[in-house]
């Protein structure tokens, strides 16, 4: 397991890379502010899209890549659809599915439907690749998703996966880390987390916030 020491975890699903463009993914309740060249946002939910966070870390060239159904953006703003590959420079970005199932949820309680097409990420940079999935259950298509250092998965259940759906979505995508997110705000404790290491092992890895 390697230690991603450009990565910060900001809380929840909340992100930071830290290499040669600082990257922000679903910035929320922001405390330490570095201005952004790319910031990636995976829904409109106020808990991912949050345009006081956005406006505070935001530059005149921040290129924001987000959901079609995050309204009021302004500036250099792209739209994210599931299959789309964008180029930024030494970064390449691709869009993938997320979504809930019917399989874990009852009838009537799907928080994130396919139909929707939300999204997570995979962001390539400097030799790294990382998996953000986005607010998902555990989903076919990871499956097919291949040589990821870093995968970031929500592990509080309800609106996402559980810890033990997240365990199942980290050995189908086998990841070098695998990092719980969805936590520790509005849904999900560290227990979650803990039993996510605990099923997932050596490979797991619990991110301490950076305020």
């Amino acid at each position: 397991m390697e230690n991603p020491n450009f990565l910060n975890w900001l809380g929840h699903d909340s992100f930071r890379i830290n290499a040669s463009k600082v990257i922000y993914i679903d910035p929320w309740k922001l405390d330490t502010i570095r201005k952004a060249d790319i910031i990636l946002v995976t829904h409109e939910h106020y808990d991912h899209f949050s345009l006081e966070d956005i406006n505070k870390i935001q530059k005149p060239e921040t290129i924001i890549i987000a959901h079609v159904q995050c309204k009021g953006l302004t500036g250099n703003v792209m739209i994210a659809k599931p299959g789309n590959t964008i180029s930024l420079g030494n970064v390449r970005i691709h869009v993938v599915p997320a979504y809930n199932t019917n399989k874990f949820r009852e009838p009537g309680k799907v928080f994130h439907p396919k139909e929707d097409m939300k999204v997570g990420y995979i962001i390539e940079i400097e030799g790294k690749r990382i998996y953000h999935t986005g607010d998902t259950d555990l989903i076919p298509e990871m499956k097919d998703i291949k040589d990821i250092d870093f995968a970031l998965l929500p592990v509080s259940g309800t609106y996402v996966m559980t810890a033990d759906e997240a365990a199942q979505a980290a050995k189908a995508i086998g990841a070098k880390t695998s990092i719980p997110m969805h936590w520790g705000d509005i849904i999900g404790t560290r227990k979650d987390a803990e039993r996510f290491k605990k099923l997932v092992g050596s490979s797991a890895l619990i991110m301490e916030k950076v305020n």
